[in-house]
This record gives structure tokens, sequence and C-alpha cells, in this order.
């Protein structure tokens, strides 16, 4: 009997760790200059709003030539595919948010971007900062915390 926890140790362990890799969020950003959402897969739907370039999602499902996402509140809309880009986009949550010029809280202040501005997602540091640029092409590290796309 002792010999058996250990192998189903290492099984539950590997099964947990697929669990984690299947509940990982895929990004997806507009990629034209304006799309709209709807309330079903279809151009017949509902049209719910518009949303400008760069604006995140997370896509949730894809059926044909459409995506569904969701937005930061958790309203579910559909897209069209055409409209959408895996070009990631974050944008931020604060009233204002300070990007630093490394992953830390007392590096320097590079630049400060006011609550809903969109910044070009770089990379994740696995530290809980989020490397992005700026559309004026300034690049620095923000709290991943502080923007919604990441």
């Amino acid at each position: 009997m002792k010999r058996l926890i250990p192998s189903r140790l290492v099984a539950l362990c590997a099964l947990l760790l697929n669990v984690g890799a299947a509940f990982a969020v895929d990004f997806v950003s507009v990629a034209e200059s304006t799309a709209i959402l709807y309330d079903a897969p279809s151009l017949k739907a509902k049209k719910l709003f518009v949303v400008n370039r760069y604006m995140p999602f997370e896509q949730v499902v894809t059926l044909d030539n459409w995506v569904k996402v969701r937005d930061r509140s958790g309203g579910l809309y559909w897209l069209e595919k055409r409209a959408l880009s895996n070009k990631r986009y974050v944008f931020a949550l604060e009233p204002l948010v300070d990007v630093r010029s490394e992953a830390d809280f007392g590096a320097a202040r590079v630049f400060q971007v006011r609550q809903q501005v969109v910044l070009e997602y770089l990379e994740n540091t696995g530290t809980g900062w989020v490397k992005v640029r700026h559309s004026d092409g300034d690049a620095g590290y923000v709290r991943g915390t502080e923007v919604w796309g990441e």
C-alpha cells in the first residue's frame, strides 16, 4: 500500500498541473478602427455597443467567424473574428497609473496614464509586473493589478 501512494500522488499532481494549463486565459484586441458587439453570433443579432481599436477582451469561445468575448466587467458579447487581433493590449484601471523604468515600486516613473488609456502588452515579468509600451513609443512596467487585459 505504501508503494502506491507516491505513484498516486505523482498522478494527482500531473492532473492538477494539466487542469491549470486548461484554464489559461487568451486575450484578443480589436484590430479595426471600431467594432460592433452583438448579443449573438450573427449580423442579424442585436447590436449592443461599438468599441474602439485596441480594446482588450478575454476570448471565451470561437465559433466559425465569430468570437465570444468577456470584458473587464464580466459582460459577454460576440464579435466578428475578422475585427480581432491576437496582438495584446491592456488598459489602465486606476485614475492614474505610474509606468516605471523597472519592475519595482522604487524605480523611476517614466510616465503616467489615465484610466482606460490603452497600452501595448509586451511581456509578463512573472513578478506581478507587466512590461508595456505607450503609443508614443515610451515603454516601462506597470503592476498587473493596475491594468486589465493581462
